[in-house]
């Protein structure tokens, strides 16, 4: 039976020894990735039958023969032109070297299998690391879903604007064709939240930012005379009563606390909720809400909505580890449940603003419908070894929030320069080594638009712009939204870099203070698992700058380095 599903007498010969599931996780780095799957489906408790109709056949092409050699030459005279089968790492070292652009929406035929898969009964899931595609992934699939009816309509959705930006340049590039393009919304969930709730109750209340949510809930701290420092306060909020919509005091009572690392006595919950509706009260006489609170109010207003109008057939999300729960719930309500609902790409080792997410609690199961990819085709090795050990030691909880992911497995093919990691006694004396640096990588044939520096504070950044543009470099900020034909060298934040990827880049400032950043870490003594969080989310926000390099690393910093980057 296992035979006719494709397995093979090697693999055959190993999986007689698993058990289950777990067991089977730990063998999936060693397995071809499509008979890794068909043992992921059977062992979600799908039959022999199911499996073959949904997996084996969808891999053969209609009028594929049954000869095993022709079958494979079937496969390649049926793939666009577009796509290119790679064999071999020279290979694809020759489709790197072609114009960046052109790169970033190149398929693998491993990742093809899983965007052009006619079609999955429910919610899907495509996690990996770094580099290994996911995005391209998500697009391909838009374009798949795009063309299977001539009216369907798709939300392709991410987290920030920046990255929103991108997706849309990239699918563009993809489609190279407006009609097909007019069908697609392509948005952060916030912005199409706020979009529902203006379309579907007329007005929506002004967003507060997270400076400004802050210093309410300082005044709240003040006026209540509380135990609990305004951080607190904003993380009960946001992780206990936005995550699970709890609307009420006796909700809030019998809420259930998993992941705080202070226990709440029925006196204390009280005197949050106190705090929690003197917040409200002062947000709502200012006219304003949340962006949280926006997601959560388009959530209920598109529950009761006609789709037809107001949602989409298919929604696609991307980097979809850092949506919170009240974003899922917008994204759940926008689609009618059903085959290709919602297709999810993301990684948890990019999870830089610390949600915690159960996708099976928000009625999105995945079970028999994941993916995982383990080869990176951005970075080099050597960048993936050296941003890998900024993470060494971390649990890192997966995409669903029901285990733990792992890095192990995941590998490049190429190979290329060790990154450079540089300490300097002065600030002034690392800016000007970073200047020759990046002429050294301009005299190479580097175009400025390929070159990306990111520092954890804008007065940095602001700092390398000057002594570029006397050295004669041009530069422009990401936060600007440049163009892809804009000349310059990319300046960002460090998490304005999420989603990003250059041929070099050069993250500086990486010092003791800045990374990790001590105002965003809560302190132990207010709540343990809290400041752990914290902190891993600071080694993930390192680890996400440095994998945005394809071909060339460089670290910096002046003074005491940061406690998360690599030993030599």
């Amino acid at each position: 039976m296992l035979r006719d599903l494709g397995i093979d007498d090697q693999v055959l010969r190993a999986v007689r020894t698993i058990v289950d599931k777990p067991q089977l996780e730990a063998f999936g780095t060693l397995l071809p990735e499509d008979q890794f799957e068909v043992l992921q489906y059977l062992a979600e408790g799908f039959s022999p039958d199911e499996v073959y109709r949904d997996l084996v056949v969808e891999r053969r092409p209609a009028d594929a023969p049954e000869e095993p050699n022709e079958s494979l030459a079937m496969a390649i005279a049926n793939t666009a032109s577009r796509i290119t089968l790679v064999t071999r790492p020279d290979e694809l070292a020759e489709i790197l070297d072609k114009p960046f652009a052109a790169w970033r929406v190149f398929l693998h035929p491993s990742q093809r299998r899983v965007a052009y898969r006619v079609s999955y009964k429910g919610p899907a899931q495509v996690t990996g690391g770094p580099g290994t595609g996911k995005t391209v992934v998500a697009l391909h699939r838009v374009k798949h879903l795009l063309s299977r009816t001539p009216d369907s309509r798709v939300l392709l959705t991410t987290y920030t604007n920046a990255l929103a930006a991108t997706l849309r340049e990239r699918l563009a590039l993809l489609l190279g064709d407006d009609e097909q393009l007019a069908r697609v919304e392509v948005a952060t969930v916030n912005a199409f939240a706020s979009r529902s709730v203006r379309a579907l109750a007329g007005r929506v209340a002004a967003p507060v930012g997270d400076a400004d949510e802050r210093q309410v809930w300082r005044r709240v701290c003040r006026q209540l005379d509380l135990p609990w420092p305004e951080q607190f306060l904003a993380q009960e909020f946001r992780h206990v009563v936005l995550a699970q919509d709890v609307r009420s005091r006796d909700d809030y009572r019998a809420a259930s606390r998993r992941g705080r690392g202070t226990a709440l006595g029925t006196r204390q919950r009280d005197q949050v909720w106190d705090a929690v509706e003197m917040f409200l009260a002062e947000l709502s006489a200012a006219g304003n809400l949340t962006h949280l609170q926006v997601c959560a109010r388009a959530a209920q207003l598109l529950d009761g909505a006609d789709l037809s109008v107001h949602g989409f057939d298919h929604v696609v999300v991307d980097e979809a580890q850092d949506l919170h729960p009240a974003q899922w719930r917008v994204l759940r309500a926008a689609v009618a449940p059903g085959p290709d609902d919602l297709f999810i790409t993301g990684d948890p080792h990019q999870r830089i603003y610390d949600s915690r997410v159960s996708l099976s609690a928000l009625g999105i199961s995945v079970a028999g419908r994941s993916s995982r990819l383990r080869i990176n085709y951005r970075n080099t090795e050597e960048i993936l070894s050296w941003a890998a050990g900024v993470l060494v030691g971390s649990r890192v909880d997966d995409l669903g929030g029901e285990g733990e992911d792992s890095l192990a497995g995941y590998r490049s093919l190429l190979h290329g320069t060790r990154p450079h990691a540089q300490g300097h006694d002065t600030q002034q004396a690392e800016v000007a080594a970073l200047v020759t640096r990046v002429g050294k990588w301009l005299d190479q044939g580097v175009q400025p638009g390929e070159i990306a520096i990111c520092a954890r504070f804008n007065l940095l950044l602001n700092t390398v712009y000057d002594e570029l543009t006397a050295a004669g470099i041009p530069a422009v900020r990401v936060r600007d939204q440049p163009g892809a034909d804009a000349d310059g060298v990319r300046l960002a934040t460090l998490h304005a870099m999420k989603g990003l990827e250059f041929r070099c880049v050069a993250v500086v400032g990486v010092t003791a203070k800045a990374v990790p950043f001590t105002k965003e870490v809560t302190p132990s003594e207010v709540d343990q698992v809290q400041y752990d969080s914290d902190l891993l989310r600071e080694r993930c926000l390192l680890f996400v700058a440095a994998t945005r390099a394809r071909e060339a690393l460089h670290v910096s910093w002046s003074g005491a380095p940061s406690p998360f980057l690599p030993r030599a």
